[in-house]
């Protein structure tokens, strides 16, 4: 058995996104307030000593795995930190003008009307891998351990399945399994209170969701996938603190999605396409759909003249106040994306999380306070969500991305009537809301001789032959990919365990035509022929992965498992 090094902290908080690094400041803050107020009798109750906090990060640095659209809402940080400006928080863009085009084929709507859910001006256009390197340097400099290069594998239990910290990954294993020169055990860090804010689909929290049953009592969570790339385009194509949202093209009338362009310093442009993963037909390629999107008129002539200069993508976790998973147990918090804070209709995040976090920081001083870590004390954090403007923002669009899951027109329908009812679900629903993408993807058999789906869809088999990947407008996934810098060691365990390539190579290929070719955009999973066996295989290319989760979420089987790979690798979107 592997000697392991124990840390003890008071809280561990495990990744370095916007939830995270808001509740360690936090936390740090209300710890110093809530002494100050004891001793002035200000307030009734016990000092707090100060903590030992560590954040674990499985990037090279903060900020590397960090990606978003971004236009931040600047509610949670104005709290977090009233003069976030003066502050140096590295805001790129102010919005000055904002659009809503709905997109056919060859034409488009610039809609006079902007969607409420939809205006953003007077917010700012962010590099969020940005902002969380400078919130990083406010941590630090309150005192906050940050370790990157330190992915989290395991969450640790006591003999009563209360969490009690969590296992770092060990370092210097080969692609074999076997013990390199260089071998580093993973550590223990041992915390009173663990704070999960790993982003959507954190793999700590589907371990434990899965041992505690946090989502007992929650409809399922559902994802979209959104592909970007960062663009320097010809002075005058698009405005700097101009934002667009769109609706329609490429997107078929039975799937989730939407494009945005922000306009950015220097003439930089941040682009982008956000797909549901709920998808019914197979063929749907999301960076495919992204590609396509690039050609529509008024998107290229954006891009006119430009170059790509930046890739990535990230899944969003889109379900909402409906999806969320119980946020506490024995000695753990769930924070940020990871539980579902997103506001899917507003296509935003950053500020929820941080609010979350904040929250989390709140709970935590009672809980050192009573030196009760338990979910009688925790649970607090519940209540503070539920009486925050968490709940009044998530609440009322509870409903919004299940409405989808019965198609575009119904669901703008019902989208038009929630702002009436407040969130209340009125017909063009499907019969159980939410829906997990996988079930919902339909098998190859289910299309008709046309090559569609169902009567009202009209899909073509080949969705993408009119896009040429011409590697100047669109580009194919391996370049993407190395405009992602993603580097990792091949040298190592595969991180995307597939439990049954038995099923890849026979039922998959008949049944859905094997997806994971498609979905992936990082051209990470391949069929390839086998000349032994005669047949196609599955290969795995792990080094290409960006970490978008994209696979353990949409596989329909159910069969990837994505699992921290050796710290320090996967992409690198530091300014992105």
């Amino acid at each position: 058995m592997t000697e392991r090094e124990q840390v003890p902290m008071d809280v561990v908080f495990v990744g370095a996104g916007p939830a995270n690094l808001a509740a360690a400041l936090h936390l740090k803050n209300q710890i110093k307030l809530h002494n100050e107020m004891v001793e002035k009798g200000l307030k009734f109750g016990k000092a707090v000593d100060d903590l030992e906090i560590a954040i674990v990060e499985k990037g090279p640095a903060v900020g590397a795995h960090i990606l978003s659209g971004a236009v931040m809402d600047p509610r949670a940080i104005r709290e977090l930190m009233p003069d976030f400006l003066g502050e140096g928080c590295p805001v790129d863009s102010v919005v000055t003008e904002d659009a809503f085009w709905y997109l056919t084929e060859k034409k488009g709507i610039n809609s006079p009307i902007i969607p409420p859910p939809l205006k953003n001006k007077g917010k700012y256009v962010v590099s969020l891998s940005r902002v969380c390197e400078w919130l990083a340097e406010k941590c630090e400099a309150a005192g906050v351990n940050i370790f990157p290069e330190f992915p989290a594998t395991e969450v640790l239990y006591d003999e009563n399945d209360a969490v009690i910290g969590v296992r770092t990954g060990d370092k210097g294993i080969d692609k074999d399994g076997k013990r390199k020169p260089n071998f580093e055990p993973g550590v223990d860090i041992l915390a009173k209170v663990t704070v999960l804010g790993e982003g959507s689909r954190g793999s700590l929290t589907k371990q434990l969701t899965a041992r505690v049953g946090l989502d007992k009592d929650s409809e399922a969570q559902v994802f979209s996938l959104g592909v970007k790339e960062l663009w320097e385009v010809p002075a005058g194509n698009f405005p700097e603190g101009k934002v667009v949202h769109t609706l329609g093209f490429p997107s078929d009338t039975r799937t989730y999605g939407g494009g945005w362009i922000y306009g950015l310093k220097n003439n930089m442009v941040s682009i982008g396409y956000v797909t549901g993963l709920d998808y019914e037909d197979p063929m749907i390629d999301p960076h495919a759909e992204f590609q396509k999107f690039k050609t529509h008129p008024m998107v290229a002539g954006v891009l006119s003249g430009g170059k790509m200069v930046k890739y990535g993508a990230k899944t969003i976790n889109t379900g909402g106040w409906n999806t969320m998973p119980k946020l506490y147990a024995d000695g753990v918090l769930l924070v940020g994306e990871c539980a579902a804070f997103l506001n899917g209709q507003r296509i935003k995040g950053i500020h929820l999380a941080m609010k979350s976090g904040m929250l989390a920081a709140e709970t935590i001083v009672t809980a050192f306070e009573h030196q009760d870590f338990s979910s009688q004390v925790l649970r607090q954090f519940d209540e503070k969500v539920f009486n925050s403007w968490i709940y009044d923002e998530l609440h009322p669009v509870r409903n919004f991305h299940a409405a989808f899951q019965s198609g575009r027109w119904p669901a703008l329908v019902n989208t038009g009537l929630q702002f009436v009812t407040g969130g209340m679900a009125w017909g063009f629903m499907p019969k159980q809301h939410h829906i997990p993408g996988y079930e919902r993807m339909q098998q190859l058999a289910g299309r008709d001789v046309s090559g569609t789906f169902g009567p009202t869809d009209h899909v073509k088999l080949e969705r993408y032959e009119d896009v040429a990947f011409d590697k100047n407008l669109t580009f194919d996934k391996v370049t993407d990919v190395f405009h992602a810098g993603v580097s990792h060691d091949e040298d190592q365990p595969c991180h995307l365990h597939v439990l049954d390539t038995e099923i890849c190579a026979t039922r998959c290929v008949e049944e859905y035509g094997n997806p994971c070719q498609r979905f992936c955009p990082a051209a990470v999973y391949e069929m390839e022929e086998n000349p032994k066996s005669g047949r196609r295989e599955l290969k795995v290319n792990f080094s290409n992965c960006v970490h978008c989760k994209t696979c353990d979420i949409a596989d329909p089987y159910q069969i990837i498992n994505w699992v921290t790979p050796e710290g320090g690798g996967g992409p690198s979107y530091n300014g992105m």
